[in-house]
């Protein structure tokens, strides 16, 4: 039985593994890679949710690289594909971000449904977990049951929680969950914001009210702004995505529900595309069941066949 998160993820990837894997087992037969062989490739990996521009770029440096290897099997293909899928995932150099002076404050944002609340408690637990003084923001004052669900996740975690009567501006709750961070000493601060579709105009402005306010308060804050998006969606996911961090300035992905689908492909268009990474993933509804992203981890245990 696998354990671990490795484990885990192998697992909950199957879906995906039999997308990916399982379909370029099905498009090559015989012992020659033929035009018609890659024409069904890059149909496998699109259905897969790599994007007809990403799965025709990895399909197009395949070719070459097969001919170049002398690659004729299927085993020689998965291995390479695996190669490009590792390529492809490389974030490139991202800069640290200095520590504040202060707490570290982390906002959390996306659509209805991504698992956005469930994603601020369970940061919360993590960092609990890890000795971390932390204060959740519920700032989705129009959803009753997010601060319901955000107040039972500070229980679990045991941190405290800052909620305002239901329909209260969601940028003061923000902006004083700041300030209680700062003045009682708070290592973290994570503020969950309303679920929004990324099509409304005005609720993409108030995020980004939001946004400005929480800078007022603390020069250079929010320290980091992730944005949830659920796997399942696909490149829905993806659209998403280009609306929220053309709003405001996003600094990382959480992609949730990667165990419920066989769209697993799309992490390759949201890092490359968006020149974003991916922070945290998510394959389960247990706090261990997100953690921070490696893409050689992921990519090992999506081509992991034991």
């Amino acid at each position: 039985m696998a354990t671990g998160f490795f484990g885990r993820l192998s697992e909950k990837l199957d879906k995906t593994r039999q997308s990916i894997v399982g379909g370029v087992r099905q498009v090559v037969t015989g012992t020659s890679l033929t035009d018609e062989t890659f024409e069904d490739l890059e149909a496998t990996l699109v259905q897969a949710d790599l994007g007809i521009e990403m799965a025709s770029a990895l399909v197009a440096d395949m070719r070459v690289k097969v001919r170049e290897r002398r690659i004729s099997e299927v085993e020689g293909l998965l291995e390479l594909l695996k190669e490009e899928l590792d390529d492809a995932l490389d974030p490139g150099y991202q800069p640290p971000v200095p520590a504040p002076d202060g707490p570290w404050i982390t906002l959390v944002i996306g659509v209805n449904g991504s698992g956005k609340t469930t994603t601020a408690g369970k940061l919360a637990a993590k960092q609990t977990a890890a000795g971390k003084k932390v204060l959740l923001g519920a700032a989705d004052t129009f959803r009753a049951a997010a601060a319901e669900q955000l107040t039972i996740w500070s229980e679990r975690a045991g941190c405290e929680i800052l909620r305002k009567a239901e329909g209260s501006d969601p940028a003061s709750v923000a902006y004083e969950a700041v300030d209680m961070g700062y003045a009682r000493g708070f290592d973290q601060v994570i503020i969950d914001t309303a679920g929004r579709l990324h099509t409304k105009t005005n609720l993409m402005d108030e995020l980004a009210k939001v946004h400005r306010v929480i800078g007022r308060r603390a020069e250079g804050a929010p320290h980091e702004v992730l944005l949830v998006l659920d796997a399942t969606t696909g490149q829905n996911a993806l659209q998403q995505a280009k609306m929220f961090t053309a709003a405001i300035p996003v600094t990382g992905i959480i992609l949730t529900k990667l165990d419920g689908t066989a769209k697993g492909g799309i992490v390759v268009p949201i890092q490359t595309q968006l020149g974003l990474p991916i922070k945290l993933i998510g394959v389960g509804e247990g706090v261990d069941d997100m953690q921070p992203f490696d893409r050689h981890e992921f990519v090992e245990a999506l081509f992991n066949q034991g």
